[in-house]
């Protein structure tokens, strides 16, 4: 009991110096001049841009994507065009 006791005791004061370092970290992200908070808010605004990018991407992807399949639909119909204009052409020899 008394060895359970001490390391309750130990896993206590580990878990005190764990709340104040975090403590510490907040306080650091909440002062803006600091340099973690800085980097912290940077890799922030990059985060954000390569959000804004995506979805940019994202977008241009789907524009893409819908003109392939009307340039594939207009091949398709060319192709069945020059089948049709072959076959008149082997005709009329």
């Amino acid at each position: 009991v008394a060895a359970l006791q001490d390391e309750r005791n130990s896993l206590m004061s580990e878990n005190e110096i764990m709340n104040d370092r975090l403590e510490q970290l907040d306080d650091s992200l909440d002062d803006p001049n600091t340099m973690v908070a800085k980097k912290y808010f940077h890799a922030q605004l990059q985060l954000e841009q390569l959000q804004e990018e995506n979805f940019r991407l994202e977008a241009a992807k789907d524009d893409y994507r819908v003109h392939c399949e009307d340039l594939e639909k207009q091949l398709i119909e060319l192709q069945h065009r020059n089948n049709e204009l072959t076959s008149l052409a082997e005709e009329s020899r």
